[in-house]
């Protein structure tokens, strides 16, 4: 997710060079909004970010502000419905009339099916809002529904009525906005150009467009950046719980996350993962590219020395993020491949950041034996997966999770490794030079810091649900859709 403001710069190409950075965030869908002060244009399609634009299409868009995503569905299924940004003009009447919102959305709202609602209830509502199936959608519809108020006074009335994660950056015709939810589950970070300012999930897309770090959001905290400067206001109470899966995996190395380098911070795990789980081996590898920097500390730590067991093809994405189980399964043997002079011989220590359904590493320590590895030993840089996450990432349901019934041993039979090891939770948390109290642990300890909503309205589908109760079709979407607005000429293109 990216946004930003900079008049007389190629904002959509930077917004490009910013998403390109986060592809790792989300490899199912991308778009781009621009606006040049008469309207807002939003272009999205299914696919990576380099296969959605090209020269002429970025070219096209053009304008002072933009915003930017790339999506890893929580909420909606892979469509192109739900691909974002989404668009939403407000209704005719009060001094707002015609001003257009388009909104990006990274994390997971819980109280999705109240949303639904609302937005139901809302007078001269359009279809597509009622019948949407991702969350964003529907914040866009709450804050388009308000004419008489301006979009930053409508922010802060919705805001403080969604419960879940989200960072959002937003726009109108005129305004860059940005905001996180009070408990900054989700990272967003604010960056200053020489001519403008800029929002992103992580550190590293500021970096690729030249942006220096000003600082983060802060959780509860809405920001405007327009002609007149940046402005903030506050929309609740700061209870920081960030998520300490962006220390393990979801974040780039590179990126820094309240203060923290994260490369850092995946070789101390690994130093961790040493001193709590030592073995006799003779090679320490990496699961390529994630496991690297934990691979590093534990060679470091343990002596043992670090080499390469296996090649990833650069060009297959994260394999847990898949939507379905047949495609991520054969991920797994298009992702990696053994080097088989490295490892024949040797006893093993695997180095992963985490086991969520058990089929990479299965996969894996087949390959490793397969290839003439005497012993294999799996360590892994974050405790046991063991509960759903609510809140952004799509780990699914329960009984998806390996380490969900299964003991210690039970998982490094199901894996057939020689011997498993997982970093302690205590472990992790000193990793991140946080305090306990500042972060999210659900997916490892079961607290969920944002109170959830009974079962049956909670989930990736819970929208669909709605619709299907309600009566509703879903909609589809071909060719080129217009949606005229009072203010300017706006458009929701798809090519």
């Amino acid at each position: 997710m990216f946004g930003v403001w900079a008049p007389g710069e190629e904002v959509a190409k930077m917004t490009y060079y910013g998403l390109y950075a986060l592809q790792h965030r989300g490899q199912e869908a991308a778009g781009i909004a621009v606006s040049d002060g008469s309207g807002v244009v939003v272009y999205k399609d299914l696919g990576l970010v380099s296969q959605v634009f090209d020269e002429p299409t970025l070219a096209s868009l053009r304008g002072h502000i933009a915003i930017g995503h790339a999506r890893y569905s929580t909420t909606g299924g892979s469509t192109w419905e739900n691909a974002q940004p989404t668009l939403r003009s407000t209704r005719a009447g009060g001094d707002r009339a015609g001003t257009t919102i388009a909104l990006a959305h990274n994390g997971n709202l819980v109280n999705t099916a109240e949303l639904a609602r609302r937005v139901a209830e809302l007078p001269d509502v359009e279809p597509d809002a009622i019948n949407s199936t991702n969350d964003t959608a529907l914040v866009t519809a709450l804050l388009a529904a308000r004419p008489d108020l301006s979009v930053e006074a409508a922010a802060l009335e919705v805001l403080p009525t969604l419960r879940g994660a989200f960072s959002f950056v937003f726009m109108d015709e005129d305004t860059l906005y940005a905001a996180r939810d009070v408990n900054g589950v989700r990272p967003l970070v604010l960056g200053r150009l020489e001519r403008g300012w800029v929002v992103a999930s992580e550190t590293a897309a500021l970096d690729i467009c030249g942006a220096s770090v000003v600082r983060e959001v802060e959780p509860g905290e809405l920001i405007a950046i327009d002609e007149h400067g940046l402005r903030s206001s506050r929309f609740g109470t700061p209870d920081p719980k960030g998520c300490l899966f962006e220390y393990v995996y979801l974040a780039r190395p590179d990126t820094n996350i309240a203060g923290r380098n994260l490369h850092a911070a995946r070789v101390e795990l690994g130093r961790t993962l040493a001193r709590e789980h030592h073995v006799e081996a003779d090679l320490v590898i990496p699961v390529p590219e994630s496991g690297t920097p934990a691979a590093i500390g534990y060679a470091q730590e343990s002596g043992i020395p670090f080499g390469h067991g296996l090649v990833k093809n650069a060009y297959v994405g994260r394999t847990f993020i898949q939507p379905s189980q047949t495609i991520r399964q054969l991920g797994i043997r298009l992702k990696l491949n053994p080097l088989r002079d490295n490892v024949r011989g040797k006893r093993l220590v695997v180095v992963d950041d985490s086991i969520v359904r058990g089929n990479t590493q299965r996969a894996i320590v087949r390959m490793l034996r397969e290839s003439g590895a005497i012993e294999v030993h799996v360590r892994i840089s974050s405790p046991p997966v063991k509960w759903p996450c609510f809140y952004g990432i799509d780990f699914a349901t329960r009984a998806e999770l390996l380490a969900n019934g299964l003991d210690l041993e039970g998982i490094r039979r199901s894996i057939g490794a020689d011997s498993l090891g997982y970093v302690s939770l205590p472990g992790l948390i000193a990793a991140t030079e946080q305090p306990a109290t500042r972060l999210c642990s659900a997916c490892f300890d079961g607290h969920y810091p944002i109170e959830l909503p009974a079962d049956n309205v909670i989930g990736k589908h819970v929208l669909e649900g709605v619709a299907r109760a309600a009566g509703a079709a879903p909609t589809t979407t071909d060719g080129v859709q217009i949606t005229a607005s009072v203010g300017g000429a706006d458009a929701l293109l798809r090519p």
